[in-house]
Parts: C-alpha cells; structure tokens; sequence
C-alpha cells in the first residue's frame, strides 16, 4: 500500500535528499496553470463569474453569495450541543494561545534626542478561507478568526464553499462557528475563486449583490487544496498571505521505542483529508516500518473513507523512509520541511530542538496532530510542500505590520549630520547629504 525509499549507507546532499523525497505529482506550479483563468474570470466579471464557478466545482449555483445574517442565527441555534461544547473550547485554547503571540511596541534610545520606536500595526480588512470540499472544517474558521482577531484585525470576513444540502449556503457547522466568533461578512464561495474575490474584491449584480458584492482586502490567509495554495500564490503581491497551505502532510520521525499501533493511526488521520494527502515515516528501525505497513493495510480497510486513505497512502507523495540512524533521519525531516513533523522517539524533545523545518512539531506519544487540528491551542493552518523552510504557520504576525517611527531632535541630528553627507556623497547622492546640512 506504501512505498518504501530506502536511504541506508547512502550520502546524500541536502539538494540529493530533496530530489529522492516523496512529494505529489500535481504540485502548485501544475496547479496554477489550471487557476490563472479563474483569477481572471472573477476579477473581470465578479459574482457572475462566482455563481458560474460554484456551478462548475461546487455543483449548486448559489441564490444569496453572501450568507443572510438569518442563517447564521438559525445555524448556531440548532448546533449539536456536543459539537458546540467543542468549538468553544478550542476557541478558547486558542485564543489564549495567539493573545500571548501579539509581539509588544517598544522604543530604543540611541542619544539624548534620538529614538526609533517599534510598532505594530494591524491590517484594516482580511479574508479568511475555510474549506469544505471533501470534508468541512469549522476549526479552521476558528484558526483563522481567533488570529485575526487577536492582532486587532477590524475587518474580517469568511470564505467557504457552497453546499448542495445546505442550500447553496456554506455547512451549517461553518455558519455556527462564525456566529459564535461574532463573524457576520460571511461568503458561500469556494475554492480559488474564493482568493480571487478576496485579493481584487467583486462586483454584486443590483438585484442580489448589490453593486459591490466583497470589497478587497489587504491579507488573505487559510487552508485548502493544491489549487487554493496555486491562487493564493499568484496573487501574492496584490494582498499578503500566510503561506501556501495545501493538501496536508504528516511526516513522523520514530525509532524502535515508538508504537507501530500509534504511528498507523496518525498517519491514516492524516490521509484521509484528501487522496493528495501526504504521509511519510522515517525510522532507522525495519521492524517499526514493516509492523506499521502492516498495520496500514488493516486499519485502511476499516476506515470510514477507505478508498480515499488508500489513495493517499499508495501515492507518490507517501513513503516510509529508512535511514540508518536518528541523524540521517533528522536530515531527513529537515529536507521534507513537513507541515506536521511528529517525533516518536527516545528523548523526543530533545530532537524536536533540533529540526529546523517543519510547520508544527508535535513531540512524544501523546502528542498527536489531531490534538493541533483541534484543541491543543496552536494553529492547525500550516505551510505545505516544503515552504516550511521559509514559511510559518498561521498565527498574529499574520495579520500586523511591523513599522519604525524615527523622531530625532536637532542637537540629535547635528551629531550625525557630517556622517550622514560623507555616506551620501560616497554614494554619489549628494542631494541626501544636503536634506541634511540645509537644516543648519
């Protein structure tokens, strides 16, 4: 069901081990060929185009794009009690998490009169996608919303595909955990298309609309499929994003010590996301991998969305890699920079200090990536395909803007001003140096 790459007594390169790594054969770049005439199409037509695509992918053509502030009263009122008592209290989680990410202002006093002050600025308006292809996630509503709104974001609005049970309407789950966050700019759009209207903002037709549908924000950031990772990278530039969160992926470094029972388990949560979905292990120990492979094969069989797990796991993006020892595998993991990096291992926090590319590491037994999907309190929207080894997760700094205040006084300019003429006029910038001597 999964391929093995043996990697023992071999040498390799960081670029070598980047080359022999399992990864998809559909990948961003392939992606973005397929989304640039969806980019174009909203851009151009706006929430025509919108109810066209949804038709396309989504297959319902939505009444109402922006969901009724009714039906999301109408959702959170009949949410499963059960369900609701577990939204809340990842909310909480999580908020208490990302309250303790908001960086603090503070001011360096270089002289007597010169100062550059640190500040953090919120952007005005962010669109915030969650996915419901495959399956719906109102836990990201709440990774993306308790973020936002912990960095001071004053506009946020939300992004979900439309479903043919709900009525064209995004999954009532989605629609409670909006109303629960006080989110009321919510959109049944979908996909790519969702960027789109977000990064250019869309036209409203004048029956429905209105003649302005969604204004453009200034940061689009969630989860999705390789072709919602593809949009958000091309419209990078025109809005920031958080990162290129695709179809997911679980890598797991474990030694001989680790449960075969418990690596399976995760894995297979994993893989059941998505037939792109991505689940490597890598272990020194050939008795740990082939009582996982075995294990592998049992469990897909007993799963709810066996053909969809078995896709996953039997795809070029899936792999048990051996390796000769931890270090080759720490290399290993480093190389794959995974979304969801789990070490299972003798003193597993100690090697979890050591990895230098990952989205979120999860460290020991008991510390499986379903606890970040949901409760554990750090964001469950990471980056994927390997951006973790310049990317990060999904958190406050998102949402701010780093920006400098200088204030210098005269007696404080004066001390630097000679200098500041000789850098000038060594850059053949003369005029900067005379910014400067015509004060005095």
């Amino acid at each position: 069901m999964i391929r093995r790459i043996d990697l023992r007594g071999r040498s390799l390169s960081r670029r070598d081990l980047i080359g022999v790594l399992p990864r998809p054969e559909v990948g961003v770049e392939q992606a973005t060929e397929a989304v640039a005439p969806v980019l174009a199409d909203v851009r151009s037509r706006g929430a025509a185009a919108l109810r066209d695509l949804a038709e396309r992918f989504d297959g319902v053509r939505p009444e109402h794009l922006r969901v009724p502030a009714a039906a999301m009263r109408s959702a959170l009122a009949e949410l499963d009690p059960g369900v609701r008592a577990g939204l809340e209290e990842s909310i909480r989680r999580v908020r208490a998490v990302h309250a303790a990410q908001v960086p603090r202002e503070h001011t360096t006093v270089l002289a007597d009169g010169a100062e550059v002050r640190q500040r953090w600025i919120p952007v005005q308006r962010v669109g915030l996608y969650a996915p419901g292809g495959l399956a719906v996630y109102p836990s990201s509503v709440i990774m993306n919303v308790v973020a936002a709104q912990e960095a001071g974001v004053p506009g946020l609005a939300v992004a979900s595909p439309p479903q043919r049970d709900a009525g064209g309407l995004p999954h009532p789950t989605i629609l409670a955990a909006c109303a629960l966050l006080g989110v009321d700019e919510v959109y049944a759009v979908g996909g790519a298309q969702a960027v789109a209207m977000f990064a250019y903002g869309a036209a409203g037709t004048d029956t429905v609309d209105g003649d302005v549908l969604c204004e453009p924000v200034d940061v689009v950031t969630g989860p999705g499929n390789v072709y919602v990772a593809a949009a958000k990278r091309l419209v990078r530039g025109v809005v920031g994003i958080d990162s290129e969160a695709g179809p997911t992926e679980i890598a797991v470094l474990a030694d001989d010590t680790a449960d075969a029972g418990h690596v399976a388990l995760d894995l297979i949560s994993q893989a059941e996301h998505d037939p792109m979905a991505a689940s490597v292990l890598v272990t020194p120990s050939p008795e740990l991998a082939g009582a996982v492979e075995a294990k592998l094969t049992d469990l897909a069989d007993a799963t709810k969305h066996t053909e969809r797990v078995t896709t996953a796991l039997s795809g070029p993006q899936s792999a048990v890699v051996l390796v000769d020892d931890l270090e080759q595998g720490l290399a290993v993991v480093d190389a794959y920079g995974a979304e969801h990096l789990e070490i299972q291992t003798v003193d597993a926090a100690a090697w979890a200090e050591r990895v230098r590319s990952a989205g979120a590491i999860f460290v020991g037994p008991y510390s499986p990536v379903s606890l970040g999907d949901y409760l554990a309190g750090s964001n469950h929207v990471l980056p994927t395909g390997g951006t973790a080894h310049f990317a990060s997760g999904l958190g406050v700094h998102a949402f701010l803007k780093s920006v400098q205040v200088i204030e210098y006084d005269r007696d404080a300019l004066a001390e630097v001003a000679d200098r500041i003429v000789a850098v000038a006029d060594d850059e053949d910038l003369p005029a900067h140096g005379e910014a400067v001597r015509g004060r005095f």
